[in-house]
């Protein structure tokens, strides 16, 4: 169950949802959702109430000081946050999520009803694993969906993976059950430099973002820092013979064959959906 009431009325509202734990390699998908709610200002509109989901054991609250009053205890939990955009289309929903300890099913059913509640019809998952990948060149992202129009125009490599899942995987398929637009996007994190933070991880989600909600996201110190993320990670990699070879081995490996390419005609319609966002379109002229 969720914890506030009078939920508001919005514009056709997408969630963007990331989860700290085992979906979230380097911290690299809360990151994008952490940036988001800076950068467009959100404001908490609703929570899940954590009492059925984490063992607070494993999970445990944290303890605040406070100058002006008693201490505050914060409790482990998923919260929404609303980012109104006036110049966009629809309003942004930002959950930012702990993967819980149980009942996995039971969670995925209190954010559907928060979905439900804010009719929340399309929803855009964010996930970061550790990979095979090398630092230097542009870092994948796979992912899915039922759409394969859209599958196809964001020419998005789909995921191989079989094993265990996390909770994105699990809130992936109830969502679909409950007949939302769900997507979701994994970025492959380097794993012999896995410690957090990889922005280099991070701005290529939060570029697929963009592509989604089909407007410029603002991207704060991001870029610097996924370059300077890229030159410390180059100095260490030459530090270290082994590690140097097995880079430049996944450098040469040949590219696995990719989705089938677009035409030169949805190049061009994709060209000028950037070139309006970034305000540089005929609609800007």
């Amino acid at each position: 169950m969720t914890e506030f009431d009078g939920l508001p009325v919005l514009r056709s509202p997408v969630l963007i949802a990331s989860f700290e734990g085992w979906n979230d390699a380097a911290d690299a998908a809360t990151a994008v959702v952490d940036h988001l709610r800076t950068a467009w200002q959100a404001r908490p509109i609703d929570q899940i109430d954590p009492e059925s989901y984490y063992d607070f054991q494993v999970t445990r609250p944290t303890v605040t000081m406070s100058e002006t009053g008693p201490d505050v205890i914060e409790w482990p939990t998923s919260r929404f946050y609303l980012c109104h955009l006036p110049e966009a289309e629809h309003d942004v929903v930002l959950l930012r999520g702990i993967e819980p300890n149980m009942r996995w099913k039971s969670f995925c059913d209190d954010i559907l009803d928060v979905c439900h509640r804010l009719e929340i019809d399309q929803v855009v998952l964010l996930g970061a694993l550790l990979a095979d990948v090398p630092f230097s060149q542009p870092l994948p992202i796979t992912g899915s969906t039922q759409d394969p129009e859209l599958m196809r125009r964001l020419a998005l490599a789909p995921t191989k993976y079989e094993g265990p899942t996390g909770v994105v995987g699990v809130l992936h398929e109830a969502a679909e059950h409950a007949e939302l637009d769900v997507i979701s996007f994994w970025a492959h994190v380097p794993h012999y430099v896995s410690q957090p933070p990889c922005p280099k991880a991070t701005l290529a989600l939060l570029h697929r973002v963009e592509e989604v909600l089909d407007l410029p996201v603002p991207t704060g110190n991001l870029e610097a820092d996924a370059a300077d993320w890229e030159e410390q990670v180059r100095e260490l990699v030459a530090s270290d013979s082994e590690i140097a070879e097995y880079v430049q081995s996944l450098e040469q490996r040949d590219d696995e064959p990719g989705l089938e390419p677009l035409s030169g005609d949805e190049i061009a319609k994709e060209f000028e959906k950037y070139l309006r966002r970034r305000g540089g379109g005929p609609a800007a002229r």
